[in-house]
Formats: C-alpha cells, sequence, structure tokens
C-alpha cells in the first residue's frame, strides 16, 4: 500500500486544504477521475488508517446542498449484515484517496476512529446542526468546511493564468 507521506508528492498526489480530500497514487485510468468522480464510484471503498488498520467502509457521501460541498463521507465500521453497524461521519478534508490501491486514507489511528462520535442506521444526527458538525470537526484535527470562504475569482485567474504559460 502507498503511505501517505507528508511532503512526499507522486505524479497526481495532492495534499488536502481542509475543503478536499487529498489523492496519493499515480494511478489514472479510463474516465473522468480521480479529481472529478462520480459519488457512487467511491460507495464501498475502503478506510485505512494511520496505523494501516483497516476500519470499515465508505458508505456515504453527504453533500452539503447549499453550498455545493462534499461535507462529509459516512464511514460503515463494524457490525454483520448491518446489524451493529456504526456510522461515523467524516470530514471530507480528513480523508485522502489513494487511487493506487482504491481506497481512502484518515490521519488517525484505529482507536480514535473507534471512538469517534458515531451513529447507527436509524438515529442519524442533524449534519446541518453547527454544533454537532463543530464537534465532528473538532474531533478530526479539521477547521469546518464552511468556515473558509472560497474565492471563486482568485482561483479562475489562476486557471487563466495557468492556461496562458
Amino acid at each position: 500500500m502507498t503511505p501517505l507521506t507528508p511532503g512526499m508528492q507522486t505524479q497526481s498526489q495532492s495534499l488536502p486544504d481542509d475543503q478536499g480530500a487529498g489523492i496519493v497514487g499515480i494511478g489514472v485510468g479510463d474516465g473522468p477521475g480521480p479529481d472529478v468522480m462520480a459519488a457512487a464510484t467511491l460507495d464501498g471503498n475502503k478506510v485505512v488508517t494511520a496505523d494501516g488498520e483497516y476500519v470499515g467502509k465508505i458508505s456515504d457521501i453527504m453533500l452539503d446542498v447549499r453550498t455545493g460541498r462534499i461535507a462529509y463521507a459516512v464511514l460503515s465500521e463494524g457490525g454483520f449484515l448491518g446489524m451493529g453497524t456504526t456510522l461515523h461521519a467524516i470530514p471530507w478534508g480528513a480523508l485522502t484517496l489513494n487511487v493506487d490501491e482504491k481506497l481512502f486514507l484518515v490521519d488517525l489511528m484505529a482507536e480514535q476512529i473507534k471512538n469517534a462520535p458515531g451513529f447507527d442506521k436509524d438515529h442519524w444526527p442533524s449534519m446541518a446542526d453547527p454544533l454537532w458538525a463543530s464537534s465532528v470537526h473538532d474531533y478530526y484535527h479539521r477547521q469546518p468546511y464552511w468556515s473558509k470562504a472560497r474565492n471563486v475569482a482568485a482561483e479562475d485567474e489562476v486557471d487563466v493564468q495557468q492556461v496562458n504559460m
């Protein structure tokens, strides 16, 4: 497995900016990925912790409809045939997609994930509640995605400059 090594970038590696997931690996396949992908493509991807332990799979990707941003990936951990499964909302910026291994890396130890705030499939939290959302982002050591305003005009200016180079 390709480890997540801060400061080292492979051909298609990007580092998370607390807004989006990072990407590591050199795999570029047919189709739109890895920078733009259908959410359904990522459902079922394994999640591996900083200590290399498999802790579950992505079961859902939650969108903030008003801002057009991905808010969370929902990790399904444990259980059997859906019974006893614990779900965890992981801030999107806390994940790194490993395109070579087709899995997500999270920069926490397995025990921290197991102790993370969770919920069950029949009792979802109100993910729009700012207190709940802030506590989840704090747990994963991430700045809430809504607290950083995107400067779309500046991004467009940079894109235009890169095209003209």
